[in-house]
């Protein structure tokens, strides 16, 4: 997925009430950028860091700049947008470029089920309908390891029961993670984080939500789905 705007470079301020972000651009304007992740951002949001946010001209809009990656100056990248996952997803199931997955001839973004959800994806084909949940996963306590989630998630964990639901009425079920990190290969879950979380996942497992894990390959031009990476329980 490439950026639809030229990325442009800037040093982090402060992030602050989840969706705001001060940075200083290389000019040395001060802007407020929209930052689209609801998560804690644990170890990306610091001042001094460098950033490549995406410009856009668009009136309605009341911010000019969006908060895309994190440069993490030594060749690595995060992305912090967690809307682009599942759009980079999307693009990769309907070229059927993503490993793992049953045959499927139909893809459904957003459909809804179970109790006042709605599944990343819906795949329709041979066999029973496969339901795919996709979260973005930006954080790394450990050299080359990823983890899940950076902040206590009530919704994550209502998603895995609604997965775990899915299998019990005949259908298949996947918990995918994509890491949007150059840096990370392979991921695990944040237990200490949120225990309620892992829990919810070792029950969606055990009846037989199945896992898939896949990096992506990032830079200021682009977002890319990369290759399939172990998931360490």
């Amino acid at each position: 997925m490439e950026f639809a705007t030229p990325l442009v470079p800037a040093r982090l301020i402060k992030r602050y009430k989840r969706f705001l972000a001060d940075v200083r651009l290389e000019d040395g304007r001060e802007v407020t950028a929209h930052c689209a992740n609801p998560g804690s951002m644990m170890g990306l949001a610091e001042p001094g860091t460098k950033v490549w946010l995406e410009p856009n001209s668009d009136p309605k809009k009341k911010l000019k700049f969006g908060w895309r990656l994190v440069d993490h100056e030594n060749g690595h990248f995060t992305g912090v947008d967690t809307s682009v996952p599942n759009r980079a997803l999307r693009a990769a199931l309907m070229g059927h470029h993503v490993q793992g997955l049953p045959a499927y001839d139909l893809v459904r973004p957003e459909v809804k089920y179970g109790e006042n959800s709605r599944i990343d994806f819906l795949l329709s084909g041979n066999g029973p309908d496969t339901y795919v949940e996709v979260k973005s996963v930006t954080l790394s306590r450990q050299p080359g390891l990823a983890e899940f989630p950076d902040s206590v998630t009530a919704r994550g964990a209502k998603h895995l029961a609604e997965l775990a639901r899915m299998v019990a009425g005949g259908h298949r079920a996947i918990m995918f993670y994509l890491v949007q990190r150059t840096d990370c290969d392979a991921v695990t879950l944040a237990s200490d984080i949120d225990p309620a979380y892992k829990a919810a996942f070792d029950s969606a497992t055990a009846a037989g939500v199945t896992v898939l894990a896949q990096s992506c390959m990032i830079s200021p031009a682009a977002i890319t789905l990369g290759r399939t990476i172990p998931f360490r329980p």
